[in-house]
């Protein structure tokens, strides 16, 4: 018996294979999807930044969202991104996302212009209006609109999420936003701020890096939400490095290099206008990976 909540654990915010004519290889990310729940990961996040939502078409994000769904074992969550310029269309795949079996959607808010509170708070109602239990994703560093801790515990009471991504770096609103919600579920953003956020009490992480080190990950997200900071302090400053580019602008391209370095991907391909790490760029990743998988991470 467990009370853990669909998007409570590690979620990974899986990164997507194209094949070399740039479209998606969809068999490839089904078997990333089997692996990872064999890594002991609770569930993935497709059509999120990893998974370059803004190049696929609508068609293409509801065919990752049945890919996952299908490859997910039982209890492993599928959460999509739900992200869109229009509100009608984070609806739509709100509840395309529900039609295909999912357990959640992760929401950003409107960010086509700098929002409001009215439109974000009618941006929220319409994706909850699909039915599924929506995790906010406060990202103020890319969308220009911030999802405060009063603006969240507002929507957490009007029902329309149940936890927040919190991408801001600022572990200190944490604190306020568990003051404000006591019942909202925070979950890590940002993966070069496990242990801090971990210690304010998450319930869960969106992890990047967890594609390509998922075992050493597990064990320094459990440590950190457990408050068993002697081993995961260690463990965070050997992996500090490489989780900072989780926040870089080139974060999609160091991770699939990650993930073709373990032998999970034959290439680290993204979509237009995404481009290949410039060679010091690559050369420190490949370094940062490689030292990593000597001293035996996993």
């Amino acid at each position: 018996m467990t009370d853990r909540k669909p998007w409570h654990g590690i979620i990974v915010a899986s990164s997507l294979p194209f094949r070399e004519d740039l479209e998606i290889d969809h068999e490839a990310y089904a078997a990333d999807v089997a692996w990872l729940a064999e890594q002991g990961c609770d569930g993935v996040a497709p059509n999120g930044s990893l998974g370059e939502y803004q190049s696929l078409s609508w068609q293409e994000r509801d065919a990752v969202v049945a890919t996952a769904i299908d490859a997910a074992p039982e209890g492993f969550t599928v959460m999509p991104g739900v992200g869109a310029y229009s509100g009608r269309e984070s609806l739509r795949h709100a509840q395309a996302a529900r039609d295909l079996g999912a357990q959640a959607v992760m929401a950003l808010p409107p960010n086509a212009y700098r929002a409001d509170e009215r439109a974000i708070l009618e941006h929220f109602e319409l994706i909850a209006s699909a039915g599924l239990p929506v995790t906010a994703y406060n990202n103020p560093l890319d969308t220009k609109v911030d999802l405060t801790p009063r603006l969240l515990a507002k929507l957490h009471h009007e029902g329309l999420v149940v936890g927040v991504k919190e991408f801001s770096g600022d572990v200190r609103r944490c604190y306020e936003l568990a003051e404000l919600a006591p019942g909202m579920d925070l979950i890590i953003g940002t993966d070069d701020s496990v242990l801090e956020v971990g210690l304010c009490g998450a319930k869960g992480w969106v992890a990047g890096f967890s594609q390509v080190f998922p075992q050493a990950t597990r064990t320094l997200y459990e440590a950190s939400v457990a408050g068993d900071v002697a081993t995961a302090l260690p463990l965070y400053r050997e992996l500090h490095a490489l989780l900072r580019w989780d926040t870089k602008t080139e974060f999609v391209q160091a991770i699939k290099i990650g993930q073709e370095m373990i032998g999970r991907a034959p290439h680290a391909r993204c979509r237009p206008p995404r481009q290949p790490l410039l060679p010091e760029q690559e050369a420190e990743v490949r370094s940062l990976v490689q030292r990593h998988l000597d001293a035996g991470l996993r």
